[in-house]
């Protein structure tokens, strides 16, 4: 007689192998690689050690930087003007430091604005009664599941095109809802052109419009949004930031690389100083994306101690920056 029941065993009882087999390889792997400072265990794993995950996907994940380089002659708001960069002087004798007279050189810094480059915008940007800079809590430099909406085809037939719910339902149609708590980073490609100052003198540029804040943050929960121009939208009054600072919602402007990460599937780290009282900040996102993809950098040995240029570092007086 035919047991109904041992196709079904025997089919348990590979998968259970295949799994122990993965879980000893798991934890073989982690201790591996902890050895050096500290013995990772099956309790530890089990505890939730970061150690193992940064082991075993952050450490072989693909990194990219989706911020601008600041330099003085940036695009900028022409309310604000431009910054300027110099060499750092002793106080005591007027003069620069140098590499030849002091073994050490620092940078003296005029920034017109804390609105500079890419950005951080607290809600005190706009409210004095929300977080300024400084008061954001610690959670905002969390990894967060990244999400890319591209409007390019969008923006490539007008200019001053804003993204709207039906992108977004698009976007979740082919993507799957987005996650709560995420980043939505609005790629136009309007970018491309930068650092050219007179991007900040057109008129017309991609934007978000309300209705897509309002459903993003009131919907879908997010954290916070960025776009790559320097402004949410292209209304008189901007309306979309205006009703993002005074809900207590932050965002981000002048975004980079977002042709270079795909539209799910990746975390952004955001990095921002914590000026006192700030109501912007200069802003670092790192996307970090898997590690099949064809974009970014990898962690690995070569990241310390980096490596030395054959060409010095040099101030330039005609850019107003070292160079090389």
């Amino acid at each position: 007689m035919i047991d109904p029941l041992r196709p079904q065993a025997r089919r348990l009882g590979a998968a259970a192998l295949v799994a122990l087999i993965a879980i000893g390889a798991y934890v073989l792997g982690v201790t591996r690689v902890a050895s050096d400072t500290a013995r990772a265990t099956p309790a530890a794993t089990a505890a939730g050690d970061l150690w193992a995950t940064y082991a075993h996907v952050l450490s072989r994940a693909r990194y990219i930087s989706l911020s601008h380089t600041i330099a003085p002659r940036i695009p900028v708001w022409k309310g604000f003007g431009p910054s300027t960069f110099s060499r750092a002087v002793d106080p005591a004798t007027g003069r620069p430091y140098t590499y030849a007279k002091d073994g050490v050189e620092a940078t003296h810094y005029d920034l017109a604005t804390d609105q500079l480059g890419t950005q951080l915008d607290p809600p005190a940007h706009w409210d004095p009664h929300r977080p300024a800079i400084d008061e954001l809590p610690a959670t905002f430099g969390a990894p967060r599941p990244l999400v890319v909406i591209s409007i390019v085809p969008q923006a490539r037939r007008r200019a001053d095109y804003h993204l709207q719910v039906a992108d977004i339902r698009a976007w979740e149609a082919k993507h799957g809802r987005i996650p709560a708590g995420s980043v939505v980073m609005v790629r136009s490609d309007w970018s491309r052109e930068w650092p050219g100052p007179e991007l900040a003198e057109r008129e017309k540029f991609p934007g978000v419009s309300v209705a897509a804040l309002r459903f993003l943050h009131l919907e879908r929960r997010i954290l916070l949004h960025g776009h790559e121009p320097l402004d949410t939208d292209t209304t008189p009054t901007l309306v979309g930031e205006a009703w993002l600072m005074h809900h207590g919602y932050t965002q981000a402007e002048g975004v980079a690389h977002l042709d270079r990460v795909p539209p799910r599937g990746c975390l952004v780290s955001p990095g921002f100083p914590r000026f006192r009282g700030g109501t912007g900040g200069y802003a670092s996102f790192t996307a970090i994306c898997p590690p099949s993809w064809r974009h970014g950098r990898r962690v690995s040995r070569a990241d310390a101690p980096l490596p030395r240029f054959a060409c010095p570092l040099h101030w330039s007086t005609r850019t107003g920056t070292r160079v090389r």
